[in-house]
Parts: C-alpha cells; sequence; structure tokens
C-alpha cells in the first residue's frame, strides 16, 4: 500500500474526519431540501432575486419548463434523502457532485454573489467522494494495489488533523479573498447592491452605465459587458 493509502485509511479511522463527513454530509443535504422543495411546489426559485439580473433571467427561464422544473426538484429532495442514510451516502455524493458542478459554473458564469457558498459545497461534495475511495476504487480505472489498511507505518496522528484542517481554512480563506478581485464588476443582486460598487469603482460613470443596462435595459449580461467596457473607453478617450 503507497503512502497516500495509508493516510487515507488512518484518516477514515479518526473521530475528528467522521464527524466532518458527516457534517459535511448534513451541510450539503439541508442545502438540497430548500431548493428542492420550492420546485416541487411549483414555486419560482430565489423569489427574491430580479428578473432583470442575469441569473434570474435563468430562473424565470427553468420556471416556465413545466415538469422538468419539478423533476429537478424531486431529484434534489432524492439525494439529499441518499446523502442523510449512512447506507447509501456513496450514491448521494455520486449524485450530488454533478449537479452541485453544474450550479457552480453558472454562478460564476452569472457573476453571482453567491460563488463563495457554492464553491465551497462543490469542495464538500468532492470530500465525500474522497472519504469513500475505499469503495470507489473498484471500478477506477488503474491497478489497485492488494495491501491490508489496517497495516500503517509511522501513524501521522495529530498532525493530520492540523494539516487538513489547517489547509481546508487556507483554502476558504483565499476563495473568500479571492473571489473580491476575480471580476472587475458585477451585477449584484439587486440595482441597489450593483450601484453601491460604482462608488469604490475605477470608472463609475461605466459602472452606472452597466447598472443600467442590466436593470434598467434587461439586456443579456455579455451584452452590458461589452457596454460597460465600450464606456470605459471612451471615458479613456475623453482624459487624453
Amino acid at each position: 500500500m503507497n503512502r497516500i493509502e495509508e493516510v487515507y485509511y488512518e484518516a477514515k479511522a479518526d473521530e475528528w474526519f467522521k464527524r466532518f463527513a458527516v457534517f459535511c454530509r448534513i451541510a450539503l443535504a439541508a442545502s438540497f431540501i430548500p431548493a428542492g422543495l420550492v420546485k416541487i411546489m411549483g414555486e419560482r426559485f430565489a423569489a427574491g432575486l430580479p428578473p432583470n439580473n442575469p441569473l434570474g433571467h435563468y430562473f424565470d427561464a427553468l420556471h416556465l419548463t413545466g415538469y422538468y422544473y419539478t423533476f429537478i426538484g424531486i431529484a434534489q429532495i432524492i439525494t439529499a434523502i441518499l446523502l442523510l442514510v449512512p447506507r447509501t451516502s456513496l450514491l448521494g455524493a455520486l449524485m450530488y457532485f454533478p449537479i452541485i458542478v453544474n450550479i457552480c459554473v453558472l454562478t460564476y458564469a452569472t457573476r453571482f454573489d453567491g460563488t463563495r457558498g457554492v464553491t465551497m459545497m462543490v469542495l464538500a461534495s468532492l470530500f465525500l467522494l474522497i472519504w469513500d475511495y475505499d469503495r470507489l476504487k473498484h471500478i477506477l480505472p488503474f491497478k489497485q494495489p492488494k495491501a491490508d489498511p489496517h497495516m500503517l507505518k509511522k501513524p501521522l496522528g495529530k498532525r493530520l488533523r492540523i494539516i487538513f484542517f489547517g489547509g481546508s481554512f487556507a483554502v476558504l480563506a483565499f476563495i473568500i479573498i479571492g473571489t473580491f478581485y476575480l471580476f472587475e464588476i458585477v451585477p449584484g443582486n439587486s440595482e441597489a447592491e450593483c450601484r453601491n460598487q460604482c462608488a469604490s469603482s475605477k470608472n463609475p460613470a461605466a459602472c452606472q452605465v452597466f447598472c443600467s443596462c442590466i436593470y434598467k435595459q434587461g439586456q443579456p449580461l455579455d451584452s452590458c459587458l461589452a457596454t460597460f467596457n465600450k464606456a470605459k473607453d471612451i471615458r479613456k478617450s475623453d482624459t487624453k
């Protein structure tokens, strides 16, 4: 057994990691249950998000897809239940991961303010898949070593917890801080949020044009970004 698998089996036997895996399962399930119930009841998801918001456009269109919208809600509820039951938690994690990755890409594509939370959900889902590596490895396309997982050499003990949880906090800090500088401008979750960023923007006038394009004219995000860049170029020309 290689050293990575030794560390893996040591973590599997550690009570802290076991509790963290349970926490991830509960937290991820809790995020899907209300979202799924809203769709099953036929209500618009994220009702507080304005229709002219880029993600609001998507939710409005999704809400009008009829039984497909209901199907998504049912799938989310089933996934959440599978995650909560220990015997079926692996199946729940396998179902959850592609769904949350799709949601994560969507939030980044629309510059949604909730990208940080969704990114953390992706990482938690990935952790659950790694947690069940001993069950998943039999279907992975590489040769499996024959070894006794109980025969560990030089266990890391408390150092393993410090390395993992310290690294996790560092990753979370990177996500939280990094997303502040990811985009030059974002539509925000409302017109007021969008315009609030203009005061600290390097191009306040262009920022106001962008927000008007999103919330007053209801134009797509790409069109408004092009308008924003054009307004910046005009401003630069005027200052020369």
